[in-house]
């Protein structure tokens, strides 16, 4: 990685054979990393035909970051999606400055894997020396400095402890409650058995009637019963129930085992440590399964911002945990007609300048969203037939169609409300009007 590498090594190491790395000759793949070659050789050819570099530079940088730990693309295994990005980005990076190699915003670790692959028996490519890309691997401008590991691990132990200690503390389980009950019960046992004995000795020097009198001066008054709390007030049926938030999908790949699914990482601004979450390049990221291949090119989702669902209650998909769920919108089907899911879909896209992990709502409707929705309530269901696409394409929440949000009684509830971020900007589609959003 280009943080542990001294300076004059960081192209160094990439011109001789690295232990470990399988000649792709001989290589095999497994399902997981076919879908992962297809997905790389998709980005090379959208690299080779997009000219403007504000397309390129997302696509760059996930990249950029996706080699900072790999030698391949894979890895350590060769592969033609390696060869595939090589001619792409060859004549790109031919043209790049000393500041656009390695500088601190360059992309230092796509220079080295293109050096590696122009330079490396492991892969059937021959390139003139006329033609390689220039490396000098003593032209190095910035070298990130390195993460002290201990350091990093006390400051995570005492995030965690803070969010103990906010909690108010861990409730105690089913065996300490059981072993307290067993304590209690051995102690009154006791108890009972020395008054037992008092009582003997009592008898035994000044008659029943003073045993009698000794018994009613220990018995106990029997303690009021306990007040019963109040159950916690329902919270009002509310699309600020939703935990609606901005995601940057840092990856995307396809199912392996469903034909109809992508398999994305997104990160949502989780703290480290939440439940169902991982780590992905240096960031926390939970797993999304959507039904979106074949709607929407693998290439669209990659390294772009998302309005995601937060809340809902993590199920597996074909063996896979996803943990929240995409926005997309397609067209409103007329009433009778079955959804046969054939599209157009578009993703809901944030505003320009959103980041990862911010709150995102209804105009009209701000609140605490709930921490998972309890699918039996049904919150989801109910709130989101009102969640729809105006003229002006912007995503909107229409009160009128969620007869649920007025008790009975009361005069319907009504109005649009337009999705907005923290920040301000409204949340958009492409082209559908009136859609769904699910």
């Amino acid at each position: 990685m280009l943080s542990r590498l001294p300076k004059a090594r960081i192209f160094n190491n990439t011109r001789t054979t690295i232990p470990g790395l399988i000649c792709s000759a001989m290589s095999t793949f497994t399902p997981t990393e076919e879908a992962e070659i297809s997905q790389w050789i998709t980005t090379s050819m959208r690299l080779s035909t997009t000219s403007s570099p504000a397309d390129q530079t997302p696509l760059l940088d996930v990249l950029n970051t996706h080699l900072s730990s790999r030698t391949t693309v894979l890895g350590t295994k060769p592969s033609k999606a390696d060869t595939a990005l090589y001619e792409s980005l060859r004549p790109i990076v031919a043209s790049w400055t000393a500041e656009q190699k390695t500088g601190e915003h360059g992309h230092p670790n796509i220079v080295r894997h293109l050096d590696f692959v122009q330079n490396s028996p492991a892969f059937d490519i021959k390139v003139a020396e006329a033609e390689k890309i220039e490396v000098d691997p003593e032209e190095v401008l910035y070298v990130k400095p390195p993460v002290d590991a201990k350091a990093e691990k006390e400051r995570l132990k005492k995030e965690k402890a803070a969010v103990a200690a906010a909690a108010g503390g861990s409730e105690p389980t089913l065996a300490d409650r059981s072993k307290g009950k067993k304590d209690k019960g051995a102690i009154d046992t006791l108890k009972e058995k020395t008054d037992d004995a008092n009582d003997a000795i009592v008898a035994a020097v000044a008659g029943e009637g003073a045993v009698q009198g000794q018994r009613q001066k220990k018995e106990k008054k029997e303690k009021a019963p306990k007040p019963q709390k109040a159950p916690a007030p329902t919270a009002p049926l509310s699309p600020s129930l939703i935990d609606l938030r901005v995601g940057h999908i840092l990856k995307a790949i396809k199912h392996p085992e469903a034909d109809s699914l992508f398999v994305s990482t997104i990160s949502m601004g989780d703290k480290a440590g939440t439940d169902d979450t991982g780590e992905h390049e240096g960031q926390v990221v939970r797993t999304v399964c959507s039904g979106l291949n074949g709607l929407v090119p693998l290439e669209e989702m990659q390294g772009r911002k998302v309005v995601v669902v937060c809340n809902l209650k993590p199920v597996k998909m074909r063996g896979i945990k996803s943990s929240a769920m995409v926005l997309a919108a397609s067209p409103r089907l007329a009433p009778g007609v079955d959804d046969n899911h054939a599209g157009p879909v578009e993703l809901v896209t944030p505003p320009e300048g959103a980041v990862a992990g911010e709150r995102v709502y209804f105009e009209g409707w701000q609140g605490e969203p709930e921490g998972v929705l309890n699918p039996k309530k049904k919150v989801w269901e109910m709130i989101q037939p009102g969640f729809t696409t105006t003229g002006g394409l912007e995503v909107a929440f229409d009160a009128g169609v969620v007869k649920e949000l007025s008790k009975e009684g009361e005069e319907p509830k009504t109005g649009v409300g337009k999705l907005v971020t923290a920040s301000g900007g409204v949340c958009k589609v492409k082209s559908l009007t009136g859609a769904i959003v699910r």
